[in-house]
């Protein structure tokens, strides 16, 4: 992993993060990443309401749209 040069030789919150997130893969399966999706899911459903679900799903919708858009028209 390079380190940043502007930084005075310590790595950048991103190299960070990558480093943290690649060690966090090495030391978990798949039953790991599945409990805490479920444990996400369950918050976020706690703490938004159904105008929430409707506006990100009519987002995706967009965002799907465009990209099909864009592959038909290639």
């Amino acid at each position: 992993m390079a380190k940043n040069n502007n930084n005075n030789g310590k790595m950048s919150r991103e190299q960070a993060g990558q480093k943290g997130g690649k060690t966090t893969a090495k030391n978990h399966d798949q039953e790991f990443y599945e409990e805490i999706g479920q444990k996400g899911g369950k918050a976020t459903s706690r703490n938004h309401d159904q105008e929430f679900y409707e506006e990100i799903g009519q987002k995706g919708g967009k965002e799907r749209a465009r990209q099909n858009d864009n592959n038909n028209n290639s």
